[in-house]
């Protein structure tokens, strides 16, 4: 968040509605000389649509000046948890942009889109292999739709097995990504929760006590969300089975082992991948995503249409697998997306992902050990891609929550880390540096980290009001989510913060 240099206006203290001036335009529109065509009745247009007019420099002028009040990946570290941003290499993004890739049409003939397809094909070979799941469809538009596509999967085989009305419960360890309960609700499972055991893994004498006849599956994020390894996951996988259930793997933390562990191997029956976090490929902003799911050959008839295979002629086609679940969105993914995971998987090989899982985890370790001591740490065990501290000591000595930690840390210019979540964890302060971050930017976010800690033992009423650098400091959140304001309102901007505020 930058600060208006000399002479340079703050150009966040007025909207663009305040700086509009009637007959100023941005782009100049050609007269109209086809048939004229009479207007809508009266009663449907709206005078109460303020659209600002200002000239195209001004318009440049106003976005600039507001994307450097920003915050992205591209400014600086950005270490969330769980949904995290990490680097984007920008060759994806030329590879992607190429015209034969970005011309193409979705509706294109089959024959005159094969380059597109058989670059699609080769993706999803290669999400084969590192899953270790030979199946594998590309069509959904997010980790969290593939997650759907994959329990949908589940129940279709559990139809065609004529189980489908027996097994109405899906066991979700308590340490899970928030999706997965969602996800089983919605596809009209009974979530069962599956306490943590005291080292942070599943506990298998529950797992036991609760499989039998009634469980479809058991959803399984490896690693958890607590950045830790499964400890046993093959002997669980060979109890659900044995139980007549599917085991599912929430792959959002494939980053951490892909190269070394696969999915496949051990004992997994479907999976979905976040292309975003292991295969770099843009994230947030409200899309677009990709979350290819991957499945054992029992389930592959199921899979979401379309599916990418090479017919016998050696042409490339799209594909309804013969029980297939259905299409989850027009067209066969998005594709863009894709091509970019492509480029990274192409560009990196077999080795390049063993380097990016070994960074992945040595970051993570590395910030662990520098916040040892500083912060509570539950499950005080090496780690894999991310690490759980808690703030517990902050808030119950200090008065200190793990917000304000989080807020504070604004002004030292680092986006804050996901918090208060997994819910297992008091306080929560999730935290993943990612491969793609430099030795140094991890040292300056634990110095900044550490140094608020003691703040907090020193003076908890600066980390009450932080952040203090920011354009807006704390708004009122209940309110602005329970009553949001949705569209402009002919309000000043100071008084507009206040209402949030209040």
């Amino acid at each position: 968040m930058t600060a208006p240099g000399p002479g340079r206006e703050d150009f966040g203290a007025r909207l663009s509605v305040d700086r509009s001036v009637p007959g100023r335009r941005a782009v100049d529109v050609p007269t109209w000389r086809g048939a004229k065509t009479s207007l809508p009745d009266a009663s449907l247009l709206r005078d109460s649509l303020a659209l600002p007019e200002m000239s195209q420099g001004e318009l440049v002028r106003y976005y600039t000046a507001l994307s450097e009040r920003n915050y992205g990946i591209d400014s600086g570290t950005y270490p969330l948890g769980s949904c995290t941003m990490k680097y984007n290499p920008k060759v994806n993004d030329l590879i992607a942009s190429q015209p034969g890739f970005a011309n193409a049409h979705p509706q294109a003939r089959e024959e005159d889109a094969q380059g597109t397809l058989r670059t699609l094909l080769e993706l999803r070979h290669g999400l084969a292999e590192v899953t270790g799941l030979a199946h594998v469809s590309l069509a959904p538009a997010a980790g969290a739709q593939g997650e759907l596509a994959g329990v949908l999967m589940i129940s279709s085989a559990l139809e065609d097995r004529g189980e489908l009305g027996q097994r109405r419960r899906i066991l979700v360890p308590d340490s899970a990504h928030g999706t997965n309960p969602a996800t089983a609700a919605m596809a009209g499972y009974t979530v069962t929760h599956l306490p943590t055991a005291e080292n942070g893994s599943l506990d298998r004498a529950t797992i036991e006590q609760e499989l039998d006849e009634t469980v479809a599956a058991v959803m399984v994020t490896v690693p958890n969300t607590l950045g830790l390894w499964e400890q046993g996951i093959e002997e669980v996988a060979g109890l659900i089975h044995d139980a007549g259930a599917y085991l599912y793997a929430d792959g959002a933390n494939l980053n951490a082992i892909m190269g070394r562990v696969r999915y496949g191997d051990l004992g997994f029956d479907v999976a979905h991948l976040n292309l975003h976090k292991s295969f770099s490929t843009p994230h947030g902003g409200g899309g677009p995503g990709a979350g290819p799911v991957c499945c054992t050959e029992e389930l592959a008839p199921y899979l979401p249409t379309p599916v990418v295979e090479e017919c016998d002629d050696g042409v490339v086609r799209l594909a309804a697998p013969e029980r297939s679940i259905g299409r989850l969105q027009q067209f066969h993914g998005n594709v863009g997306v894709l091509l970019r995971a492509y480029a990274y998987l192409r560009a990196l090989g077999l080795d390049g992902l063993c380097a990016v899982s070994g960074q992945a985890v040595l970051n993570a370790n590395y910030l662990r050990t520098l916040l040892h001591g500083h912060y509570d740490l539950p499950y005080d065990r090496p780690v894999l891609h991310e690490v759980v501290f808690s703030g517990s000591r902050q808030r119950r000595e200090h008065d200190v929550r793990t917000y304000d930690i989080a807020k504070r840390l604004i002004d030292h210019g680092f986006h804050p880390p996901t918090v208060y979540f997994p819910l297992i964890v008091p306080e929560a302060l999730m935290i993943e540096p990612t491969e793609t971050e430099p030795p140094e930017a991890i040292e300056a976010l634990a110095q900044a980290l550490n140094a608020i800690a003691e703040e907090a033992a020193d003076d908890p009423d600066t980390l009450h009001g932080a952040p203090w650098s920011a354009p807006i400091g704390r708004l009122d959140e209940t309110t602005a989510a329970r009553r949001p304001v949705l569209r402009w309102q002919d309000v000043g901007v100071s008084e507009a913060v206040s209402r949030m505020s209040r």
